[in-house]
């Protein structure tokens, strides 16, 4: 396969090599995924209340929580501080 495709990518004698199209299931499911990493990183800094950043990060978890009722999920993900 050329550089930057692999297992489970799409070949079409016209077109060439081509990423699989995901449902929207599946992405939701990636950015819940991604979403849950977040959080599970940012864990340490809930206990540390004097962190220079810890209200930055705790609003981050709030947006991370409520992301996923949101129109832009799964497209547009919160930002970490």
């Amino acid at each position: 396969t050329e550089e930057g495709f692999g297992e489970g990518d799409l070949y079409d004698e016209d077109n060439g090599w081509s990423h699989p199209v995901k449902t929207s299931e599946e992405l939701e499911a990636e950015a819940r995924e991604w979403r849950d990493n977040e959080l599970k990183e940012t864990d340490s800094i809930v206990a540390i209340t004097d962190h220079p950043s810890h209200t930055a990060f705790m609003s981050y978890r709030e947006e991370l929580r409520d992301w996923p009722s949101t129109d832009a999920f799964p497209d547009t993900k919160p930002i970490k501080p």
